[in-house]
């Protein structure tokens, strides 16, 4: 039998404003910590040097995370023309260079081949895996890797600003896993100059907006303190992207047993939506004729 973590039961999601140099999976755990959390987990990670949304779960909220991770998400980063890097940003060692420098029209014009449903390859230095190993292990120990395209889904990619020459600033919309170096890189090539990420940040991803969000240095804390709990959000933010129905009492009993339940609303037969009982969340799952077959089923 594995060792029963400790720590405090609690739900719900936290939206923190990541500021370069610690990674993601830092962030959670200095955050898990700092709340004497049981259960934490983020959806979407963040590169060191990035920064912007990270959004933690917290308990019962993690069943939660691949609403978030699927949803849209919005960055804004610059790009540094007349250079590519071989981790594709400003870390990495150059590789390559370029005394042309393109125009605004010019890189207008590249952007919508990089809009719609895309074939993109990964950075070098990224978590894809090859043979089981990561590929920024492989690539630390000289390996170049051959990563295949994946595909990814862009809305939109908008040039913002142009402060020089040699940068420009834009705004890249997209789907789940999207390496926005690898647009950079990309976008570097297309336009023959090279080009590599300067700065990263994420603005929003799905419900979760910067604008709204506890910067980190709240939880980089020596104490662990309850009063921290007053910035976590309700777990049903995760869920907003889905239609929420809700239990009647029998279908409540049924539901927190896993089983199918009795719900009320409007859905279309086979949609994908979740419940709630007296305003809290019970279940995740495939509403048929009336009850909802639940997939996750949330213990609050």
């Amino acid at each position: 039998m594995g060792r029963k973590r400790k720590g405090r039961d609690i739900s719900g999601w936290l939206v923190i404003d990541k500021p370069a140099g610690p990674t993601s999976t830092a962030v959670v755990n200095k955050v898990r910590w700092a709340l004497d959390a049981k259960k934490a987990g983020h959806a979407g990670t963040l590169d060191p040097e990035a920064t912007g949304v990270l959004a933690v779960a917290l308990g019962e909220a993690t069943k939660t995370v691949p609403y978030i991770t699927d949803a849209l998400k919005s960055y804004v980063f610059t790009v540094t023309f007349g250079a590519a890097t071989n981790t594709d940003d400003a870390e990495g060692e150059v590789i390559a260079t370029s005394d042309l420098r393109p125009s605004d029209d010019e890189i207008e014009a590249a952007l919508p081949d990089f809009v719609g449903d895309i074939m993109q390859i990964p950075p070098q230095f990224s978590a894809v895996k090859i043979d089981g190993e990561r590929a920024y292990k492989l690539a630390r120990d000289g390996e170049e890797v051959e990563i295949a395209a994946r595909p990814l889904f862009v809305e939109a990619l908008t040039l913002l600003e142009r402060p020089d020459p040699d940068h420009a600033v834009l705004e890249l919309v997209c789907g789940k896993g999207g390496y926005v170096r690898s647009i950079a890189r990309d976008l570097g090539e297309a336009l023959g100059c090279k080009g590599h990420v300067k700065e990263l940040r994420r603005v929003w991803s799905g419900p979760f907006d910067v604008d709204e969000a506890t910067p980190f240095s709240v939880f980089d804390v020596d104490e662990k303190s309850p009063d921290l709990d007053s910035h976590i959000q309700p777990l049903a933010i995760g869920l907003a992207d889905l239609p929420q129905l809700r239990a009647t009492d029998q279908g409540f009993a049924r539901l927190k047993n896993g089983n199918p339940g009795q719900v009320l609303g409007t859905a279309e037969y086979g949609e994908e939506v979740w419940a709630s009982y007296q305003g809290t969340p019970v279940a995740v799952g495939i509403y048929r004729a009336g009850e909802l077959h639940p997939s996750r089923v949330f213990n609050l």
